[in-house]
């Protein structure tokens, strides 16, 4: 049971009311009893000094993946759930991409009994679209909503033959599930490690061009209409490819799209020489599309912000660029990595927070996060001025980002979930 706790004198925002103003928090039951003015009746069991922190609804990661199953090389559950919650996160969506890949019900009952041996965060489950992900042979679907997938998922994968995608897509729509789609001609992509252009030339590296995305976005909306389908693109990197997403959902098809912060903090260019650290899927763009692609996300075309993490163990440091796996894991420097567009680029932090908590949310059709009285208490409180610097290696068993030693601000204090402390972090 948690504890009956009040937090004192913080800065609350909320999303779900747009409402951004000073007072204290109650909690009680895993939820929310007051805010702003709380009753005079309420006794604490334990009282918080929040002055000069913010709360908001804990965030929502769309793009998870922990390795369960899987070797253990690479992380596993309990240790990235802690580099969630150290990085603002109180839910994860699993990645469907394990191994054994989560394309039979008994994979996600291993996932669900991890999630609830490790007790840290709220866990929800992603099922293989395809069998292996190879897009060749539908999973087995209607089993895999039966035992609590949330979402079908192709991982990073997109499936080639468009018969098949609308199949799947209908079989999905009559499940009610929405289908999280890997957009990507790979006849044009393949054998791509960055983005095509003039510093993969330089290199002499394969590139991979935007018009793929575009390619495969235009291909998949036309199929998802076929089929009545709601279809999320979860990392799309390409300004065009967001656009024509926008412009499909201004004329009232059921899809919606984000970007990693990735792709807003970093370009083609930190791929440098030959660092392996910055080398993602899809990859990093050119300084004019990052600069296009912030563009758009303060114009509202994209729906939810992630940190696409995708942890990889030692055993894969050194390799070659052209050999190293794709993906980077910073899910732990999440906050204070958004914050920084906040600082250096204006954002506006209440649309930033939507970003990482309503949008999430609607994209896997939960309950809108609340600080309203009654809600769930889920909650990130940080303390926007802390300064701090990444390290190499944190909660996270993997070191595969590019932001150690970046000076950043911005820490998470207390990360709550369902009124349980999950994270707490030392001031100063």
């Amino acid at each position: 049971m948690s504890l009956r706790r009040r937090i004192r004198n913080l800065r609350l925002i909320d999303p779900e009311s747009g409402s951004d103003r000073i007072g204290d928090l109650a909690l009680a039951e895993g939820k929310i009893l007051g805010v702003g003015e709380i009753p005079g009746d309420f006794q604490a069991e334990e009282e918080i000094d929040g002055s000069g922190l913010i709360a908001c609804p804990a965030f929502i990661e769309t793009q998870f993946q922990a390795h369960t199953p899987g070797s253990g090389l690479h992380g596993d559950l309990r240790s990235e759930l802690r580099a969630a919650a150290a990085g603002g996160f109180g839910s994860v969506l699993l990645d469907p991409a394990t191994d054994p890949v989560a394309d039979q019900p008994g994979v996600l009952h291993e996932q669900r009994a991890a999630a609830a041996a490790a007790g840290l965060l709220r866990v929800y489950l992603s099922g293989a679209l395809t069998r292996g992900l190879e897009g060749a042979v539908l999973a087995e679907m209607s089993a895999l909503a039966q035992v609590g997938a949330q979402v079908f998922s192709q991982g990073q994968m997109p499936v080639a033959d468009s018969q098949r995608l609308r199949l799947a897509l209908s079989y999905a729509a009559d499940l009610g599930r929405t289908v999280f789609l890997w957009p990507e001609d790979l006849t044009l992509a393949a054998g791509g490690v960055m983005d095509e252009g003039p510093l993969s030339l330089r290199l002499g590296l394969a590139g991979r061009p935007q018009a793929a995305e575009e390619i495969g976005v235009e291909r998949d909306l036309r199929v998802a209409a076929l089929a009545g389908a709601r279809v999320h693109f979860p990392a799309l990197s390409s300004v065009a490819a967001v656009q024509r997403v926008a412009a499909a959902r201004a004329g009232g098809q059921a899809v919606t799209c984000g970007v990693s912060l990735h792709h807003l903090l970093l370009s083609s260019d930190d791929v440098g020489y030959f660092n392996n650290h910055a080398k993602l899927l899809p990859p990093l763009r050119s300084q004019k599309n990052r600069a296009a692609l912030l563009r758009a996300l303060a114009d509202g075309a994209i729906q939810c912000l992630s940190s696409q993490h995708l942890p990889w163990g030692r055993e894969s440091e050194g390799q070659p660029f052209a050999q190293a796996p794709f993906g980077i894991a910073s899910v732990e420097w999440a906050l204070p990595l958004a914050l920084r567009l906040v600082e250096e680029d204006g954002f506006d932090l209440l649309q930033l927070i939507r970003l990482f908590t309503s949008g999430p949310a609607a994209v896997l059709d939960l309950p809108p996060p609340s600080l309203a009285p009654g809600a769930a208490a889920d909650l990130c409180i940080f303390d926007p001025d802390a300064e701090i610097l990444p390290t190499p290696e944190g909660y996270s068993r993997a070191r595969n980002h590019p932001y150690a030693g970046w000076p950043l601000r911005g820490q998470v204090r207390y990360l709550f979930v369902a009124g349980q402390l999950r994270h707490c972090s030392a001031a100063g």
